[in-house]
């Protein structure tokens, strides 16, 4: 029996989902049943055994969207295999990783009903040409040079151990 995973991301710039597409195909390559899609758009759980589920932070919190389908599906989440991946860091930076990675602490104490069984945090992306409104209007957030600190092949290999323990003979075991 294949497994049913959905992969279902919140994003602002579209960074999180080009992540969250590579970690499908990878999912996909190892034979498991994917579907993917924007959390907004998914009403309901039920034909899906796990959930891997992507957000950035933004001011130290979790996507709006994000925070609004963990609310969601709540009780759904708690009987399916979670996984959870994170864009933070838009700089190779340490100081800026470690506050990265307090911030999602943070975040997840404000959760303790979710247990994922993976939880991976990656570098994100910054592009000031893409800026929506507000933050447009701020000078200083235009004048940020472009900066991409996503790591493919971390994120294609997290992706790989994600398919491995989702094979129904992991999950049994």
């Amino acid at each position: 029996m294949t497994t049913s995973v959905l992969v279902t991301w919140s994003t602002r710039y579209g960074s999180t989902e080009e992540v969250a597409q590579v970690i499908a195909s990878v999912l996909r390559e190892a034979g498991l049943a994917v579907e993917a899609r924007p959390v907004g758009t998914v009403e309901s759980l039920e034909r899906f055994e796990a959930v891997v589920l992507g957000s950035a932070l933004y001011m130290g919190r979790l996507h709006r969207d994000a925070r609004r389908f963990l609310s969601s599906q709540r009780d759904a989440l708690t009987g399916r295999s979670v996984a959870l991946f994170v864009l933070g860091p838009i700089h190779k930076d340490e100081k800026e990783w470690t506050g990265a990675r307090s911030q999602l602490d943070r975040e997840m104490r404000k959760l303790p009903w979710l247990k994922p069984f993976a939880q991976q945090m990656f570098g994100g992306r910054w592009d000031p040409a893409r800026l929506g409104f507000p933050f447009s209007l701020f000078p200083p957030l235009r004048r940020m040079p472009v900066s991409d600190a996503r790591d493919w092949d971390a994120i294609r290999a997290w992706a790989v151990r994600l398919a491995g323990a989702l094979q129904p003979a992991a999950r049994t075991a």
